[in-house]
């Protein structure tokens, strides 16, 4: 799978060893995300995960499914989270190149997305061509970080100033209610809207959907 001209592949090949050692700000809150994304895997599903970055969260979750397959559109991503795979075998995972945009051919029982939804292009179009990837009935679990909920001086003049320095990637802003209706207009079955940070304000969403 080759992933085609992405606008952030840039800025994502150029953070990568970085972000590959920054530490996680909320690691009880990721541990909660994690324990509620196992309880829901099963030994005879195929999983797809999108957004994988450095593969961290995939090698914790491999071992539930019967094939993990993540994705990452940045090589430099991949290339290390292939690395941690070489320390750390699990047969039931491959890491590849792909856009999350344009996801494989072949069809998954779970579909998971953390921390990727709102550096999507188009909320709705991305959404739509990410789901193409999820069989009938499939899980689509997202763990999403609802920019629209910060500071409006972050969202109107931080970011923007970050971007235009290269130091933040495009990002859509929207709140928690705008995601979830976005999902609806996919004809998504909402299971639950879930916010599992222990620290301040928890801005990322997770929520777990059924496709119809």
């Amino acid at each position: 799978m080759n992933a085609p001209a992405h606008p952030q592949v840039a800025f994502w090949n150029r953070i990568a060893r970085k972000y590959a050692t920054d530490p996680i700000a909320d690691e009880a809150g990721y541990e909660n995300t994690l324990r509620r994304v196992q309880a829901l895997l099963h030994a005879d599903q195929d999983v797809l995960e999108v957004g994988c970055g450095t593969g961290s969260t995939a090698l914790r979750l491999a071992g539930a499914g019967r094939r993990y397959l993540a994705t990452d559109v940045a090589p430099e991503m991949i290339a290390i989270a292939r690395e941690k795979l070489l320390a750390r075998p699990a047969a039931a995972l491959q890491f590849e190149v792909a856009d999350a945009c344009s996801p494989p051919a072949r069809s998954f029982d779970v579909l998971l997305a953390f921390n990727a939804v709102h550096l999507l292009p188009d909320l709705d179009a991305s959404l739509a061509a990410l789901l193409r990837a999820l069989k009938p009935g499939g899980l689509f679990i997202s763990k999403t970080a609802c920019v629209g909920e910060m500071n409006p001086l972050i969202t109107r003049l931080a970011l923007p100033l970050a971007r235009l320095i290269g130091k933040a990637p495009p990002v859509l802003v929207f709140k928690e209610a705008q995601l979830v209706a976005a999902f609806e207009r996919q004809g998504l079955h909402l299971e639950a809207v879930e916010r599992h940070g222990t620290r301040g304000k928890d801005i990322r969403v997770v929520i777990i959907a059924r496709k119809a």
